[in-house]
C-alpha cells in the first residue's frame, strides 16, 4: 500500500493561497508602518477579504505572516526529502538551502525582502518575534524525520536532533543577519551565500567520516 500523501484538494489549495495573500499583505504593512499602527482590518482590506475570512485563518495580526515566514522552510525540507538516502549530509543541506533560497524572479526577490521588513519589525515586536521563532521550532521538529531519513537509519538519533537544531539554526541566523544588513537578494551577502557560509561551519565535517 502506497504511503504517499494525497495531492490537497482544489478547496485546500484555495485556503492556501488565500492564506498566503492575507500573509503578503500583512508583510507589507508591516515592513512599511510596522506592526503596532497596523490593525487586522487594514490586513483583511489590503488582502481583499472580509475581516471574517481574516480571523476563521488567524488568531492575531502577527499570525496572519506564519504562511510567508514557513514557505522558506518547508521548500528546504522538501529539497532535502527529496535526496537520496545516504547522501553525504553536509553537501546535501548546503545544497538544498541555496536551492530553497535562490531569487529566480522578481517576484522571489520581492518576497524575500518583504521577509526582510518583517524580520525588522519583529525586532521591536515581541508577538511578531514569537511567531517567527515559533515558525523555526516548527520546522526544526519537521526537519528530524527528514535527517534520519538522509543517514538511512545510521545515525544515532541525538546526532540526528542536533544536526536538526543547528541546521534549522544555521538557516535563522543567516536570515536575520541579512536583515540587518543592505545586502541584496543576491550576491556574496544574500541569504543563499549567508545560509550555506553557515553551514559550513556548523556541519561541513559532517561528510567526512
Amino acid at each position: 500500500m502506497s504511503t504517499e500523501p494525497s495531492p490537497p484538494s482544489l478547496t485546500e489549495r484555495r485556503k492556501a493561497a488565500t492564506q498566503l495573500d492575507i500573509a503578503h499583505a500583512a508583510a507589507e504593512l508591516f515592513g512599511t508602518q510596522g506592526p503596532h499602527a497596523t490593525t487586522a482590518e487594514e490586513i483583511a482590506r489590503r488582502a481583499g477579504v472580509a475581516l471574517r475570512t481574516f480571523y476563521r485563518y488567524f488568531r492575531s495580526k502577527q499570525d496572519a505572516v506564519t504562511p510567508l515566514l514557513t514557505v522558506g522552510a518547508d521548500r528546504w525540507r522538501g529539497l532535502l526529502a527529496d535526496a537520496e538516502p545516504g547522501s553525504p549530509l553536509g553537501p546535501a543541506l548546503r545544497a538544498a538551502a541555496e536551492e530553497a533560497l535562490a531569487v529566480p524572479d522578481a517576484r522571489a526577490a520581492e518576497a524575500l525582502l518583504r521577509t526582510r521588513g518583517l524580520l525588522r519589525a519583529a525586532q521591536d515586536d515581541p508577538a511578531l518575534r514569537a511567531v517567527w521563532y515559533r515558525v523555526n521550532q516548527e520546522s526544526e521538529e519537521r526537519l528530524v524525520p527528514v535527517i534520519a531519513r538522509l543517514t538511512d537509519g545510521a545515525a544515532d538519533p541525538l546526532e540526528v536532533r542536533l544536526v536538526a537544531a543547528a541546521a534549522t539554526d544555521a538557516i535563522r541566523i543567516a536570515m536575520e543577519t541579512w536583515a540587518d544588513s543592505d545586502a541584496g537578494a543576491t550576491g556574496p551577502g544574500a541569504p543563499a551565500a549567508l545560509a550555506v557560509r553557515c553551514l559550513e561551519r556548523l556541519v561541513g565535517g559532517l561528510d567526512r567520516g
